[in-house]
């Protein structure tokens, strides 16, 4: 009989050395791991988790597995090499497309904050303050302007083609990978990059640098909506559905630990919270930017987790487009709120 790469991890090492363990020991030694990217306040939650202690609460042995983009949870999924991604809600919709169905848990947010779009300072000072006027630049050799996604097929990409398109606009700009702050930044103040899509941090961090500023920015009110309709699920928890076929338990022991992530956040001050995170994981990030991106969902979220189905179908507009090659898909397929409900009615 074989085993499984996902069954191995889903096993954990709570069988090696078994006999020498005793049962109670045994059960709190479950191994799990989670997979996002890059290290952003944005995927705080886990390290949240981490910190907290919430993960060893639930009998888990969590580790956090991070990458330079969005798309390295998905891509680390997908090779089983991490049993739960923070992402995209677009990358298990992408996954499910090529043959790995997987099962929402639970969102983290609902209006996106990395659908920003920072242009170069000089462009800004030479008037370029808005897409539009974006979309009509030419590059010295008469190209289109060059915009940076941290990936193609990334969550920053699926929201700014979006933005464009939604324009008329889809075809006035290239798109390029850019990765993540250490290639974006420099790119942007050498002119390689015309624009660049951004999360709160980075707009913080560009703008104090001087290499850009921001013209469409998801933290003014009414901005995301007018352009999608509504709050929709933007970073989500999810799993391969054979993991939660597999071991439902383990599933629900890690969606109570973010959970109650979840929880702390929604009640303790922005500084509490930050001087958690920052030693361990941002002590090279401007301080300034870390509160921006803690900042930007503790004013547009619930921190309820939940997704309902007029939210997920608002999705609609960034996800099933040409290029996404995302299939429209049923809120029943790939939605399970069971084990955010089974958390909530435990630490009410």
């Amino acid at each position: 009989m074989s085993i499984t790469r996902r069954q191995a991890l889903i096993a954990g090492s709570a069988l090696a050395g078994a006999s020498l363990l005793p049962e109670r020991l045994l059960a709190q030694s479950k191994q799990v791991s989670l997979a996002f990217g890059p290290v952003s306040p944005v995927y705080a939650i886990g390290m949240i988790a981490e910190l907290k202690g919430y993960f060893k609460d639930e009998g888990l042995d969590s580790k956090l597995i991070t990458g330079n983009a969005g798309t390295f949870g998905r891509q680390t999924l997908a090779a089983g090499q991490a049993l739960f991604a923070h992402g995209d809600a677009s990358h298990p919709l992408q996954l499910g497309a090529r043959g790995k169905p997987c099962k929402i848990l639970l969102a983290t947010e609902m209006v996106c904050s990395y659908a920003n779009i920072m242009v170069r300072q000089d462009l800004y000072d030479s008037g370029i303050n808005s897409v539009e006027k974006l979309a009509d630049y030419k590059r010295p050799d008469g190209a289109k302007p060059i915009v940076a996604a941290t990936a193609i097929g990334s969550g920053t990409w699926v929201f700014g083609t979006y933005v464009f398109e939604a324009r008329g606009l889809g075809d006035r700009v290239n798109w390029v990978a850019g990765g993540g702050p250490n290639t974006m930044f420099p790119s942007l103040q050498t002119k390689q990059f015309d624009a660049i899509m951004a999360p709160p941090s980075w707009i913080v961090e560009v703008e104090k640098k001087g290499f850009g500023r921001t013209i469409y920015d998801t933290s003014k009110p009414g901005v995301f909506e007018k352009d999608f309709g509504g709050a929709l699920p933007v970073l989500v928890i999810y799993t391969l559905q054979d993991t939660v076929e597999q071991d439902k338990a383990l599933v629900q022991a890690y969606v109570n630990a973010i959970y109650r992530a979840m929880a702390f956040v929604k009640a303790a001050p922005l500084a509490e919270v930050q001087a958690l995170v920052t030693p361990k994981y941002f002590s090279g990030i401007d301080p300034d930017a870390v509160s921006a991106e803690l900042g930007f969902d503790k004013s547009t979220w619930a921190y309820d987790g939940v997704i309902d189905k007029p939210a997920f179908e608002r999705g609609a507009k960034p996800w099933y487009r040409k290029g996404t090659d995302i299939p429209e898909t049923k809120y029943e397929d790939v939605v399970d709120m069971s084990f955010l409900q089974a958390a909530r009615a435990k630490y009410k």
